[in-house]
């Protein structure tokens, strides 16, 4: 198709500025690429399988840089991992076979509440807890689960709402940026198994765009202050769920 070879320069700037995001607040890579592709006219299911494709690279590049910048608990990533990567699993297959829309908007819903908490945790005093919560398992495998179902939404799921559990900010986005890696290696691996290899060359531009970013976001969110970044994280989440629900 022509718009997925005359627009290869566009896919690397959509795939710099989504992972610059990401990288620098542990989230909204999936969605902004989604969104993106889908502006540009290109097909939901390709849009999908062409940001999870993506996401393999962008996350081991990112999840790296987050590991050597020591952002990196590695006992949360120890219970987040096996719970994420069997709810990404069950959500790609689903969305193989059903019309994943349809629950999109309880997810912007549910997104846009979140992002309203932690845009009120900023302003209270940070209170840190145990990276023993017992919720964490859980909410890693909702978050692989609705990832694949929805075409992203890992990082808005499971760090946003570590942080508003009170988490420490950094550690779980370094620690969610690594973990994705995983489970999208998983939801890639199931959507390729259940649909077929078709038209993914295209996501050349995303790729190169977003391993180039990776490891300026990871700078980014060893400079930055808690407070200030709970705010940005909670705008680009109230933003980009904004959005897709309207």
């Amino acid at each position: 198709m022509e718009f997925l070879t005359s627009d290869f320069a566009l896919f690397l700037l959509i795939g710099f500025a989504a992972q610059i995001v990401d990288g620098a607040l542990g989230m909204a890579f999936g969605v902004l690429a989604t969104s993106s592709l889908l502006a540009m006219g290109v097909p939901p299911a390709t849009a999908s399988a062409m940001t999870h494709v993506t996401e393999c690279f962008t996350t081991a590049a990112s999840g790296t840089s987050h590991a050597l910048h020591r952002n990196v608990d590695w006992k949360l990533v120890r219970r987040l991992a096996p719970a994420g990567m069997i709810g990404g699993a069950l959500g790609a297959f689903l969305l193989s076979n059903i019309d994943g829309s349809v629950i999109e908007p309880f997810i912007s819903v549910y997104l846009i509440g979140i992002g309203v908490f932690i845009l009120w945790k900023a302003l209270r005093p940070l209170r840190q807890r145990k990276m023993h919560d017992r919720a964490v398992p859980f909410i890693g495998s909702i978050g692989g689960f609705l990832d694949a179902i929805g075409g992203g939404g890992w990082g808005p799921m499971v760090t946003s709402t570590l942080v508003g559990r009170g988490h420490d900010i950094k550690k779980v986005i370094g620690s969610t940026n690594l973990t994705e890696f995983m489970v999208t290696l998983v939801i890639s691996a199931t959507f390729i198994a259940s649909l077929g290899w078709a038209e993914l060359s295209s996501a050349a531009g995303l790729i190169v765009g977003g391993v180039l970013a990776a490891p300026l976001g990871a700078f980014v969110l060893k400079k930055v202050p808690v407070k200030p970044l709970m705010v940005a994280v909670a705008c680009v989440i109230i933003a980009t769920a904004g959005l897709r629900l309207i």
